[in-house]
């Protein structure tokens, strides 16, 4: 199939960094790549800053090279100008017209973090459908109601409003931002409160639960992947499932980390494209990759 990436390999990755993970380490190092900062504990503050990463990356975090998407659109809409903001959303919008969740399973620094605790050898929790399935739509709550709804209202009437998601919520800026520069500076750790305090509390939460249960905080809270998982049906990056090569064995099921029904509805919103299901295909039925023109549609997806 033209322009797809087919994995056949039985036991070549044994002892070897898979594709997802190799991209996920390459990609954090990208995006994080001002290490001085780390030691010095201060933000990089170069002309990089002002472009957004397509991950969830804190722009607070001591390497940070470039912008937060969530906390820029957040920023935007919090300015109280009512402007529109075509930067930011537009940055989104190609992101996610490209790589849909691709960036969610290959690019996202804290995808990692949850991939990595769930290989602690401690007892796997898979949440009930009838708990899971309603679950998933917070994130889309978080999306519009932190990130875009509450922003854009306060802003508009105190003329600048305070970024909810980053200030409440988000693990990933007290992980790779709040907790690097209290390490670092003495004063911030003294400053440090109980909205600390509680981002602490969030994180833990996150992080314990992300050994029992796979990427729970990407299932259930972000609000980035929300948005990219609008476009997960359009993407130019797919997955694709070659019906006549499929034996309805059940593998690739088992193994997807976001309990996708990958013979049903392989390109879900929920697909983060992580190729678990791929390298577990035991007739190479899954592939993966751009679209190309003249691709066949996938044999055997259905809508659902």
């Amino acid at each position: 199939m033209p322009g797809m990436h087919r994995n056949r390999v039985k036991g070549g990755w044994k002892g070897r960094l898979s594709f997802q993970r190799t991209v996920q380490l390459l990609s954090a190092a990208l995006f994080n790549g001002y290490a001085a900062g780390f030691y010095k504990g201060k933000i990089f503050t170069g002309g990089s800053k002002a472009v957004c990463v397509p991950v969830l990356n804190c722009y607070s975090c001591p390497g940070a090279l470039g912008a937060c998407p969530i906390g820029s659109l957040q920023a935007a809409l919090g300015s109280g100008k009512r402007r529109f903001p075509f930067y930011v959303l537009g940055l989104l919008m190609l992101f996610g017209a490209v790589l849909g969740r691709a960036v969610c399973g290959l690019l996202c620094p804290f995808g990692l973090v949850q991939d990595l605790l769930h290989k602690i050898p401690v007892p796997k929790l898979r949440v009930p459908r009838a708990v899971d399935r309603p679950a998933r739509y917070l994130k889309y709550g978080i999306l519009l109601v932190l990130v875009v709804l509450l922003p854009a209202c306060t802003g508009w009437e105190a003329g600048a409003a305070s970024p909810y998601f980053c200030k409440y919520i988000c693990p990933a800026g007290t992980l790779g931002g709040g907790f690097p520069l209290l390490l670092a500076n003495a004063g911030l750790r003294q400053a440090a409160g109980a909205l600390f305090q509680w981002k602490v509390l969030v994180l833990m939460v996150i992080l314990l639960a992300s050994t029992a249960i796979h990427r729970p905080f990407c299932k259930y809270l972000c609000p980035l992947g929300a948005f990219y998982a609008l476009f997960n049906r359009f993407s130019l990056y797919q997955m694709r499932l070659d019906g006549d090569k499929c034996v309805d064995c059940g593998k690739c099921r088992s193994a997807c980390p976001m309990q996708v029904e990958v013979t049903q509805n392989i390109n879900s919103c929920e697909c983060i494209r992580c190729g678990k299901c791929r390298s577990v295909c035991p007739t190479g039925a899954i592939a993966s990759g751009f679209r190309c023109a003249g691709t066949p549609e996938t044999a055997g997806e259905k809508d659902g």
